[in-house]
């Protein structure tokens, strides 16, 4: 930049341009609602020390026991190494194993222990409820079904 004699180099640049408020920018309030959700989520869990990773990945071998490691990886976008400590945390609480794949042997399968699908039933009456407060906050059920539509337009998924 260069400051002719009559500009001081300290003062402001000022601008024609206006700056948009917070409230309008779409990331911005995703982002606080996102932590406002996800803090309500960590307040809800931690008698159970459950991580949202965590209750995503047992969520996902719930629904279908015997996927591969990569399949749930990828479905929740979490790179392969950190998705591996992942497990092995969920393996030695003895939530979730791995099983050789009967079709290839060199991946695993994923599958609930005994242990972790007594889990499931306590994990999800405390996702429930935080569920319930979430969709009150929202105004109902509708309003969920249309902020759920609202994100899927903009997710990858769309």
């Amino acid at each position: 930049m260069t400051v002719t004699p009559h500009q001081d180099p300290q003062a402001p640049i000022k601008t024609t341009v206006q700056p948009p408020e917070m409230s309008t920018i779409i990331g911005y309030v995703l982002r606080r609602a996102q932590l406002s959700v996800f803090q309500d989520f960590l307040d809800s869990f931690a008698a159970l020390k459950l991580r949202p990773a965590e209750f995503s990945v047992l969520n996902l071998i719930a629904q279908c026991p015997g996927q591969k490691q990569s399949e749930i990886a990828e479905q929740l976008g979490i790179k392969r190494a950190n998705f591996v400590a992942l497990m092995d945390g969920l393996e030695k609480r003895g939530l979730a194993e791995r099983r050789k794949s009967p079709e290839d042997k060199r991946s695993h399968s994923l599958h609930l222990t005994p242990q972790g699908e007594c889990f499931m039933a306590e994990m999800f009456a405390v996702w429930r409820t935080h569920e319930e407060r979430m969709i009150e906050r929202l105004g109902g059920e509708a309003e969920r079904d249309r902020l759920v539509e609202l994100l899927e337009r903009l997710s990858d998924r769309a």
